[in-house]
């Protein structure tokens, strides 16, 4: 068995044993490799986001939280491989780039059948050219978006002018391989796109920001047609209306 399976069938024998705890000395036994090899593996998977956990002393080993893993999913060929493709595009220039790391992880742990083995083929065939990203301003924007707080930033327009803005996250754009932040700006006292790649710097306040509607704030701007990608409305709540 090769490290990539042994990850794989690892989780699968914590999750199968959850919530009791499994021993190195018992994990090593079961895939016939040293203990160190298994800590290894365990340490490999902790940081990857896999929600492992050690509880040391007598009666302790590892267990994985039951609550936050998915139990197996039967994925056609085409759906494992279109996932393959999604988080291979989610390089270090894309909001939420880490948040898709430890999902794919958990996503790919979750997986069996052929299609398993189809992803993790698909993937030794898949290359890119990593963007640079100033990963300070991407958590500063996360961080802003996911906790609805005011932003301040500085930024370089098209024309390489540099200005410190205040503003109110509403959404993230996503157009022609880039990103924008959309915002309701204090400066300009209007609805801006900020480009993250000219986002030089960020900082998150404590401040919460008023809602503000995504498609009012892009109304009368080039991005006025912008619709949500399709792949995203089962995750959309119903309207209220």
């Amino acid at each position: 068995m090769n490290r990539t399976a042994r990850l794989y069938a690892l989780v699968e024998e914590l999750r199968a044993a959850a919530p009791r705890s499994l021993t190195v000395t018992a994990l090593a036994a079961r895939f016939e490799v040293s203990r160190r090899t298994v800590q290894r593996d365990l340490q490999a998977l902790m940081g990857t986001g896999v929600p492992v956990r050690t509880a040391p002393g007598r009666g302790g080993g590892w267990s994985i939280d039951p609550q936050m893993t998915l139990p197996p999913i039967h994925f056609t060929t085409e759906e494992a491989s279109a996932l393959a493709v999604a988080l291979a595009a989610a390089d270090a220039s894309t909001p939420y780039a880490g948040a898709a790391r430890t999902a794919a992880q958990k996503i790919a742990a979750s997986m069996t059948g052929p299609a398993s083995a189809a992803a993790q083929e698909l993937a030794t065939r898949i290359v890119t050219l990593p963007s640079p990203a100033d990963s300070t301003v991407h958590a500063a924007v996360e961080q802003a978006l996911t906790t609805n707080t005011v932003l301040r930033l500085t930024y370089t327009d098209a024309a390489g002018h540099e200005s410190d803005r205040t503003v109110e996250p509403a959404g993230l754009l996503t157009a022609g391989g880039r990103w924008y932040l959309i915002a309701w700006c204090r400066t300009r006292q209007a609805g801006r796109g900020f480009r993250l790649d000219r986002i030089t710097a960020a900082a998150p306040t404590t401040e919460q920001t008023h809602p503000h509607d995504l498609t009012e704030l892009l109304r009368g701007s080039a991005a006025a047609g912008a619709v949500q990608p399709t792949t995203l409305t089962s995750l959309t709540p119903p309207s209220a209306n």
